[in-house]
């Protein structure tokens, strides 16, 4: 076999290989070695996100990190900037945490440019 006869069979490969990651399904944050899943929902504009920690009854502080994965994400997809203002509460100077009617914390934020 010579060089010239393997060369189709390498890009045929690279082809069929990049259409096969293509194809993945976008596993979230468990996927990412984060602790629970997140769901982001937008508000009036792209920039207006929630954020829907899949974890009933866990603190800011167990669940901020798949929260935050999921804002930069979008807000990298959507602006090219990672950068999120989140809803901050007066009384703790910490994001500022809702709760779903599952007790799943829930915060808010917008997507913001530097």
């Amino acid at each position: 076999m010579t060089l010239k006869s393997v060369r189709p069979a390498i890009a045929v490969g690279l082809v069929l290989g990049l259409a096969a990651c293509a194809a993945l399904p976008d596993r979230g944050p468990r996927a990412a070695g984060l602790p629970y899943d997140a769901r982001l929902d937008t508000g009036e504009s792209w920039r207006d996100i929630t954020v829907l920690v899949r974890a009933p009854g866990a603190s800011l502080a167990e669940a901020r990190e798949s929260a935050r994965y999921e804002a930069t994400r979008h807000c990298l997809d959507r602006s090219g900037f990672s950068a999120v203002d989140w809803v901050i509460d007066a009384a703790t100077g910490d994001w500022a945490v809702a709760r779903s009617p599952a007790d799943e914390p829930i915060v808010t934020g917008r997507c913001v440019g530097r």
